[in-house]
């Protein structure tokens, strides 16, 4: 798939952090795109902007079919709409409200014969907040997935909702991206304080993604040569210590192995199917910021 068959895109909870980034670097490369969310995106955002609630199967539906001057059918969906975290809204609100919303999204976006949806999932389903040791480190995505919360529970099933999405229809292509904690360039000045205290950040093994780099991955799945439903983990090349890696483990994580050479400050969520499959290529760290 090229980019010339993908020009409309339509991006959920567009005017969230990720996905203003998401937004923003897909106007910069030459899409058309149309942000769908409850939220007002900034003034100066300047593409189309649809107020959904993505809980109400008919809103989405005309939303990504078309809707008065904003558009007349997309290309692609991207959807980031969702409560972002556990914690935020009880339990089973979160999860009426993340699974009502993907499910509809991916219904909506197959009966309109929208044929490459890329979303959200969550680093959440490795098993976050690791209170029960990773099986090993770097993880990645050969191990089955271990909800530890309602939040990463939904997520989960997203994954395999998406895998039955695409056995109905196998012209279908789905890739979910596994996002670490995504990171603006003004919260890096917290980041040296990492370091007085390992477990401060062990719960998704002292992991980030720099949501410029998110945008990356986003934009590069659109048109991966890739069929079927996919997950990829993404992160930044780096971890937020500056202590080494082989320290933090031994302190936090003692018998956890190490699988393969991982650099000091190498990220422990590994990125290599991605760099593989997407050509994702984190450019940002945040040693550049602080």
């Amino acid at each position: 798939m090229t980019d010339r068959r993908i020009t409309t895109v339509a991006v959920t909870g567009g005017s969230g952090k990720l996905g203003r980034a998401v937004v923003r670097d897909l106007v910069e490369h030459g899409y058309t795109v149309v942000n769908l969310d409850r939220m007002t995106p900034p003034a100066d955002a300047g593409n189309p902007f649809v107020r959904v609630d993505l809980t109400d199967y008919g809103q989405v539906f005309e939303s990504l079919h078309a809707i008065d001057d904003r558009h007349s059918g997309v290309d692609a969906v991207v959807h980031l709409g969702a409560v972002p975290a556990p914690g935020l809204v009880p339990n089973a609100a979160l999860f009426t409200n993340n699974i009502t919303a993907t499910y509809n999204v991916f219904a909506a976006a197959k009966a309109c014969g929208i044929k490459r949806v890329v979303w959200a999932s969550s680093e959440t389903v490795l098993g976050l907040p690791f209170d029960t040791p990773p099986p090993y480190i770097p993880v990645d995505e050969e191990y089955p997935p271990r909800p530890e919360s309602s939040y990463s529970l939904s997520k989960r099933l997203e994954e395999s909702m998406a895998e039955q999405f695409c056995r109905w229809d196998q012209e279908l292509t789905m890739i979910g991206l596994r996002f670490s904690n995504v990171m603006e360039p003004a919260e890096y000045a917290a980041f040296p304080s990492f370091d007085a205290d390992a477990t401060l950040r062990k719960w998704n093994l002292w992991g980030y993604i720099d949501a410029r780099d998110g945008a990356q991955a986003v934009r590069k799945a659109l048109t991966a040569e890739v069929t079927g439903r996919e997950v990829f983990i993404i992160a930044a090349a780096d971890t937020v210590m500056s202590r080494p890696n082989a320290e933090l483990v031994e302190e936090v994580f003692p018998g956890v192995g190490i699988t393969g050479e991982v650099g000091a400050n190498e990220t422990l969520l590994s990125i290599g199917k991605a760099r593989r499959l997407l050509g994702f290529d984190p450019q940002h760290s945040w040693r550049d910021e602080v």
